[in-house]
Order: structure tokens, then C-alpha cells, then sequence
């Protein structure tokens, strides 16, 4: 029974460290914060729609109007394989660029379920869960913060 206590103790008790420079540090279960299904969800759906909808669509365009200057005259092609290689430079940039489009609409799906993947958060903007983590120990917080010099 004891030892039941103890253990449910220490799963909840905030860590003992300090945070970066003027970002309060409220600790929250990463079970509770974030759901690892709905994270990987996310991240196929995002990789996915970045690839039928951004990539290869990119990719396939920047081919075909490279191919259209290189027969128009205006790119000239290479006298051993052609319109190829300017064909396959376009292809893989337009590739590159077309999945790095996607990044923005990827950070809005995750951060409507409350996770931010990049960068600091975003001032109110919390998770219903941390706002329960937060009232339960705001406390504790308060006793273990840092003085201030002045």
C-alpha cells in the first residue's frame, strides 16, 4: 500500500530542474499531452497529402516546362542524353520544394490537437490537459521557482 503511494508519487511529482529564461516549467504526463495514434495519424496524413498534393504535382510540372524550353530551344539539351538531366534537376527540385510547401499546413494540424513541433509555445495556447496539470501544481511551481535578483 505503501509502496503503491510512493510509486504514484513520484510519477507525478514535477522534475526538479530549471526551465529556459523567463518559460515557467509545468510538468504533464506526455501519456496525458500527447496521443501517440492520433501523432502518427498526423504524420502519415501529412506525408501523404504533401506528396499527392504538393510534391509530385510540383515535380511533374517543373518537368514538363523544362522539357517545353529545352524543345523551344531556349534551354539547350546535352549532345549524349538529351533533355534529361535538366529534366531530372527539375523533377527532384520541384520534388524538395513541394514537400517543404507542406510544412505550414503540417504544423496546423498538429498544433489543433495541442502540440507545437517547432519552436517555443505559443502563449495561450494550452491543451485542456495542461491546464488541469497546471492548477494541481501551480503550487508546487510557485515554491520551487527561482528568486529573482532584485
Amino acid at each position: 500500500m505503501a509502496s503503491e503511494a510512493i510509486q504514484q508519487e513520484t510519477q507525478t511529482s514535477p522534475p526538479k530542474q530549471a526551465g529556459w529564461p523567463g518559460w515557467p516549467i509545468f510538468y504533464c504526463p506526455k501519456s496525458q499531452i500527447q496521443n501517440s495514434g492520433e501523432i502518427a495519424k498526423i504524420r502519415e496524413e501529412c506525408r501523404s497529402e504533401s506528396f499527392w498534393y504538393r510534391a509530385l504535382p510540383l515535380s511533374l510540372g517543373s518537368m514538363l516546362v523544362t522539357q517545353g524550353l529545352v524543345s523551344k530551344g531556349i534551354f539547350s539539351a546535352n549532345p549524349r542524353f538529351g533533355a534529361f538531366p535538366k529534366m531530372a534537376i527539375a523533377g527532384v527540385l520541384g520534388y524538395a520544394i513541394g514537400k517543404m510547401s507542406y510544412i505550414g499546413e503540417c504544423q496546423k494540424k498538429f498544433e489543433k490537437i495541442g502540440i507545437v513541433p517547432w519552436g517555443p509555445p505559443k502563449k495561450g495556447h494550452c491543451h485542456d490537459t495542461f491546464k488541469e496539470c497546471e492548477a494541481k501544481l501551480g503550487s508546487t511551481a510557485k515554491e520551487g521557482s527561482v528568486p529573482s535578483a532584485s
